[in-house]
């Protein structure tokens, strides 16, 4: 039996569903916006739909951005021969923190996962073969977490993205395995940046998308033996 009225039980919901609330919670963030004054209640609505409407996707990069191209792609100063590709916009704002890089970004908007439908063709793989014909970027980082999927993207990415006069490195394994970048502070992420290296497709044997699935699968046996 719920004993909240209707209107706070949709909110408590709702709540729930923003990532890492869970319900308890998501109860205490909706008590506490309802108990507030109007006032702050309003302006944080009113904050929430202007974000919504004026946030952009960059044409470029496509990370977050209030105008396109965003202020890094139009920013001269940033060294247009390196890009870094990572997964999700967010992750341009972890690199950023760590004050490592001062290339460009470019958002893939996922990886490469067969078990949930998403192949090359579904990420931002293309795109970004379209950077790299104009001839000006020289080296593309593979700022990607170091779970399985990850790791199949990027060597397939290394594959791909192979043509003379273009490096493809990947950064340190500084960072926790399985773990995404979210959840690096900045030291680690500076010296996972510091420290990256070329991918060799040949030497590491590049995974093919049809491969990750049998893996997977695997793993997962191994968990549940």
């Amino acid at each position: 039996m719920n004993l909240l009225p209707e209107p706070l039980a949709l909110l408590v919901t709702e709540l729930n569903r923003l990532p890492g609330i869970g319900p308890r919670s998501a109860e205490r963030l909706a008590l506490h916006l309802i108990q507030a004054d109007n006032a702050v209640t309003k302006r944080l609505a009113s904050v929430l739909i202007t974000s919504r409407d004026r946030i952009i996707e960059c044409m470029q990069c496509g990370g977050l951005a209030e105008k396109s191209p965003c202020s890094v792609c139009a920013n001269p100063a940033r060294d247009e021969r390196t890009v870094c590709v990572v997964e999700r916009a967010v992750d341009v704002l972890n690199v950023e923190k760590s004050g490592a890089f001062r290339g460009h970004y470019h958002v893939l908007g996922g990886k490469i996962s067969p078990m949930n439908g998403i192949g090359p063709e579904e990420l931002r793989v293309a795109q970004l073969e379209q950077r790299l014909s104009n001839g000006t970027v020289d080296e593309v980082i593979i700022a990607l977490g170091t779970d399985v999927e990850g790791d199949a993207t990027g060597f397939y990415l290394a594959k791909r993205l192979a043509k003379p006069g273009v490096k493809v490195t990947r950064i340190a394994h500084g960072l926790p395995a399985g773990s995404g970048l979210e959840f690096a502070d900045e030291l680690t992420l500076s010296q996972a940046l510091k420290g990256r290296r070329e991918l060799d497709a040949v030497a590491y044997g590049v995974m093919h998308p049809d491969k990750v699935r049998p893996r997977l699968l695997r793993r997962q046996r191994l968990r549940l033996a």
